[in-house]
């Protein structure tokens, strides 16, 4: 039987802020943009300080934005997850083969006479989702402990896959196919430090809350009176940090339009073809819903913060390789919102689990 649930009644579950997110999204773009034309040195302000190699307000976002997610996980299901074959072998496929190749091909069928743009657009295709994607699957109604084991995942390998990867990508294969090569400078220690601050630090916060909250008033409260009250600042966090992250790179962006352009429509079917892919494995694999949600939006989702450290770090802060790492969320940001409200309507074609817990019937919030 399907467990459909009419999409006015998801929508009407959700707050004013939710409801209208992809409206605050592109508010929050287009403010970022306006600050970065507006404000002269603003950019080289707001990069003066970083974390990793990312802005730090950048940085204080994104973890304002990972912990009230990371708090509403309960750790103490995730056996559950890390024992599901059908759900980890895909994800590990999807995000460490298909993925990566799957950007290559795109960022040499349509980028190439760019190099730099081509490199950029590869490096960001190395580098998995290890922040956003929370979010995003929390919207749409995924699996919230699967999800914090396959970001976990996507964490180990990439501090051990990430320059192996980039080495393989950049380097050895366009050479076996004849193809110019380009080269990759960042060591293993680099990609554990940002991994270490993204996600670890928000992580460990949102164990460390549980563990106490449940301890000294009980799961009831926790979920009841403590989750409500932190939950809204994950969507503020996402807010802030897109305003600063197009307010950082506003000029970059709106002084090459049509070099933005041709970096987006690889961009574009990129999301496309591993969001729709992986939710048409989740589902021909067995997956419920919010499992294969969860699956699709950990593989789609990339590690902008990452990437645009590594170009950076690499290549320069004005290079063209350090761009496409911009667009990327230019890109992401609003496809993924609109893919939450795809998942939302792709229940009706899921059948419900034979066994195990009912879905969850919140967005964000408990």
């Amino acid at each position: 039987m399907s467990t459909a649930v009419p999409e006015r009644k998801v929508a009407g579950r959700l707050s004013f802020v939710d409801r209208y997110l992809a409206v605050w999204i592109l508010v929050a773009m287009a403010a970022g943009l306006g600050l970065g034309l507006l404000v002269p040195g603003l950019g080289d302000a707001l990069a003066e300080v970083t974390v990793t190699g990312v802005s730090l307000p950048i940085a204080l976002g994104l973890l304002v934005m990972m912990y009230p997610v990371l708090a509403k996980v309960r750790y103490d299901r995730l056996d559950t997850v890390t024992r599901d074959r059908r759900l980890l072998l895909p994800s590990l496929l999807l995000n460490w083969i298909v993925g990566p190749a799957l950007m290559f091909a795109l960022a040499w069928l349509f980028l190439p006479d760019l190099p730099a743009y081509r490199t950029g657009l590869i490096i960001v295709g190395l580098a998995r989702c290890i922040a956003m994607v929370i979010i995003w699957n929390d919207l749409a109604c995924g699996h919230r402990e699967a999800a914090a084991v396959l970001v976990a995942l996507n964490s180990v390998f990439q501090v051990v896959a990430f320059s192996a990867l980039g080495w393989f990508y950049l380097s050895v294969l366009p050479g076996l196919l004849g193809l110019e090569q380009t080269g990759l400078d960042v060591s293993v220690w680099e990609i554990a430090r940002s991994v270490l601050v993204f996600l670890g630090i928000p992580l460990a916060a949102g164990y460390l809350t549980r563990r106490i909250g449940e301890k000294t008033r009980g799961r009831t409260w926790y979920e009841a009176r403590f989750i409500p009250r932190i939950g809204p600042f994950a969507l503020y966090g996402l807010l802030f940090t897109i305003v600063i992250l197009f307010a950082l790179q506003g000029e970059a962006i709106t002084s090459r339009p049509l070099d933005v352009v041709r970096i987006a429509l690889p961009l574009l079917v990129y999301f496309a073809i591993m969001w729709a892919g992986s939710m048409f494995l989740g589902r021909a694999v067995g997956l419920d819903h919010s499992r294969a949600t969860t699956l699709a939006f950990t593989a789609a989702g990339n590690n902008f913060e990452l990437a645009i450290a590594v170009a950076i770090a690499t290549f320069g802060a004005s290079s063209g390789q350090a761009l496409a790492g911009v667009v990327g969320p230019l890109i992401e940001v609003p496809v993924l919102i609109a893919l939450v409200h795809v998942a939302l309507y792709a229940r009706r074609y899921f059948t419900a689990p034979a066994a195990g817990p009912a879905p969850r019937k919140d967005a964000t919030h408990a």
